[in-house]
């Protein structure tokens, strides 16, 4: 065989082989553009999507309201905010369920009630309540409601070398000379393992940077990681517990989200003002009551989403769930807030979130609960539950998964 013959056969089959091997790259490269890798969930409170009527001066749904107009703008398709310095309609970016439920409930609501908000929030990382009615802290005494058992999403996480952080605001903040509070993050160093919670006034001249008050209000009630021993890591609110690194004031997620130190899942709660949870003494933008607390929780969302939607962990793969605890009694009579007549917010912004559909955001009308979320973080995150009968966390395994609020195959079939 000549020299030309065989370097012609040489080029011809490492030309083939280089081809394949370029196929293969543009498939991998294809397949982890449509990878959820960040999930930012950012937790509201106590408030209806919708419900069958609104008593003056009771609770007030969210769908529609015109004291949450950034929410309402996120689903009507109108929502502008500043991404890296450009004004943007961001709602190109949203899906949203419109038949998402209190846990446990039915059709008629004749069912168990999982109320006040602890319940929710342990059911949201473990499919379950584990019996907790109540809003307890995890070690107060008499009624502590820590839980000693690794099988709860974060704790899967933890042990599948994957990343989490629980932001919350208000924890782990620096003091003046007279033992006040200051608006500004500890050094990482000092930080601690949030398990108690607290409230008050800051130091004269630090006011919150999203409501622009003086008040602070943390409760560990809102913080799902700090009921689970291997999470929170026990009993010990010092900087010496090897889990506090795991927690940081909601103030240090813009520096985090810059420098790049975010986590692959992100737990995000407001302090009871800014979640709509609670009302601001003297009120908010001259609303008081639930209208007052309605529009704080709208004013909040509307700052903090842009700044996680103009991150490079949002820009690459990165997903955010705005995120309600539970339904509400809305006031009338025989009023039932368990039944589906009242349906709990559920909005997904991402990249990867369902394609709008004749100019408006998708509607998601099959039914889910706290359960399709943890069911999905288990899909996303390829973690299984490592005791029982389903490789899904207690109700995970009976849920439906979010996959109809992202683009067709982007939520993996199984953890």
């Amino acid at each position: 065989m000549s020299l030309f013959k065989s370097l012609f056969k040489y080029v011809r089959f490492f030309g083939v082989f280089a081809l394949l091997l370029a196929m293969s790259s543009w498939r991998a490269s294809a397949q982890e553009d449509r990878e959820i890798k960040h999930v930012f969930v950012i937790a509201m409170e106590n408030h209806n999507w919708t419900q069958p009527t609104t008593v003056p001066g009771g609770i007030q749904q969210i769908f529609q309201n015109p004291n949450a107009p950034f929410i309402n703008s996120l689903v009507n398709g109108t929502a502008l905010a500043f991404i890296d310095g450009q004004v943007e309609n961001i709602s190109k970016h949203v899906s949203y369920a419109t038949a998402y439920h209190n846990v446990l409930a039915t059709p008629s609501g004749a069912n168990p009630h999982i109320h006040p908000s602890e319940p929710n929030y342990l059911w949201a990382e473990a499919g379950t309540n584990f019996g907790v009615l109540n809003d307890n802290d995890p070690f107060v005494v008499p009624g502590g409601t820590n839980q000693n058992t690794d099988q709860h999403l974060t704790g899967l996480l933890e042990e599948a070398g994957k990343t989490w952080k629980s932001y919350q605001e208000d924890i782990d903040l620096m003091k003046n000379a007279s033992a006040q509070l200051i608006d500004v993050p500890l050094p990482w160093q000092l930080r601690t393992s949030p398990i108690s919670s607290f409230s008050g006034i800051f130091a004269p001249g630090y006011l919150n940077e999203y409501n622009d008050s003086d008040q602070f209000n943390y409760a560990v009630k809102h913080n799902p990681q700090a009921f689970f021993s291997d999470t929170n890591g026990g009993d010990n609110a010092t900087p010496a517990n090897p889990l506090a690194r795991n927690y940081a004031p909601l103030q240090q997620l813009a520096f985090d989200l810059a420098e790049g130190h975010w986590a692959d899942y992100n737990w995000i709660t407001p302090d009871q003002y800014n979640d709509m949870h609670s009302g601001l003494t003297g009120g908010f933008a001259g609303l008081t009551g639930d209208a007052g607390n309605i529009r704080q929780g709208d004013n909040f969302l509307s700052r903090i989403v842009p700044v996680i939607m103009s991150s490079e962990a949002y820009k690459d793969g990165g997903v955010i769930i705005l995120w309600w605890d539970e339904s509400e009694n809305d006031g009338a009579t025989s009023d039932n807030g368990d039944d589906f007549n009242h349906t709990i917010g559920e909005i997904i912004i991402s990249n990867l979130a369902h394609s709008n559909e004749n100019g408006l955001p998708y509607a998601s009308q099959i039914d889910y609960t706290h359960s399709s979320d943890l069911r999905t973080m288990q899909e996303i995150f390829h973690v299984k539950a490592t005791s029982g009968p389903s490789p899904f966390l207690g109700d995970a395994a009976n849920a439906t998964d979010l996959s109809d609020l992202f683009e067709p195959g982007v939520i993996p079939t199984r953890p």
